[in-house]
């Protein structure tokens, strides 16, 4: 059984935290403008964002095409490998199990996120992917960052959807 390799988490402050997490939140308001489900992530490698995205399913109209996915996507680009093990992804809402599977296979070592996804987790509230000891690839994962924005954001876009 492979355990986690924590050599590879990178420990980031409290600041920290919440500085890459106000990024993503960034991000997540770029998705509620383009009429998308508020979620942004960002990859952080070496102190540095090196990746950034929002949802875009509406925008592509590709069902991929969840913040996580297309953070994930932009950091191969920037550092020519699909594996990034020196990285870690900061995104506003737990991710599901398409984005859980997905952050696994990019061999990201840590996740950090600001609010659960009770209907579609896939880190904490339905599944635990990233941490399941069955696969290969085991992940530290952290919560609650910024937590009461990054589930306002969702909160207010869902509110003011129902009022349409």
């Amino acid at each position: 059984m492979a355990e986690r390799d924590n050599s590879l988490v990178v420990t980031f402050t409290e600041e920290e935290k919440a500085f890459f997490m106000r990024e993503a939140l960034v991000e997540a308001q770029k998705a509620a403008d383009n009429g998308e489900v508020p979620i942004g992530a960002v990859i952080v490698k070496n102190g540095e964002i090196i990746a950034r995205s929002f949802n875009a399913r509406e925008l592509h109209q590709k069902a991929t095409h969840h913040a996580e996915i297309c953070a994930i996507d932009a950091a191969n680009e920037v550092v020519k490998n699909w594996r990034l093990l020196d990285c870690a992804l900061f995104v506003t809402i737990e991710p599901c199990v398409m984005c859980s599977g997905a952050i696994s296979l990019a061999r990201l070592p840590q996740v950090y996120f600001g609010a659960t996804n009770p209907k579609f987790g896939g880190a904490v509230s339905l599944y635990q992917i990233l941490e399941d000891t069955r696969l290969n690839h085991r992940l530290y994962v952290e919560s609650g960052i910024l937590e009461k924005e990054c589930a306002e954001i969702m909160q207010n876009f869902f509110k003011n959807r129902r009022k349409k």
